[in-house]
């Protein structure tokens, strides 16, 4: 595999992210990176590569936080529906 710079992978995942809606997560396990780094290059080192760039993927990391309450209140409600389902003997 062909190392990419720092610069490439900040605009890699930018787009990434932005064509497809996924999150900090999503996009670290989509790379095999840390969540640490991903947000580090699209919050910081892309402001010096490509502020345009920077403030589109913005965007989308501010959906996708005021939305994370909405998600993870989803999956609690999932988990205890399942726990309350009737056992078949």
């Amino acid at each position: 595999m062909r190392n990419i710079s720092i610069e490439e992978r900040a605009i890699s995942l930018a787009q990434y992210i932005i064509d497809s809606k996924d999150t900090v997560r999503g996009a670290a396990k989509k790379f095999g990176i840390s969540k640490s780094t991903v947000h580090k290059d699209v919050s910081e080192r892309l402001l010096h590569i490509n502020r345009a760039l920077a403030l589109e993927v913005r965007k989308i990391l501010d959906e996708n936080k005021a939305e994370r309450h909405i998600r993870g209140g989803m999956a609690t409600k999932l988990k205890y529906t399942k726990d309350k389902e009737p056992r078949v003997s």
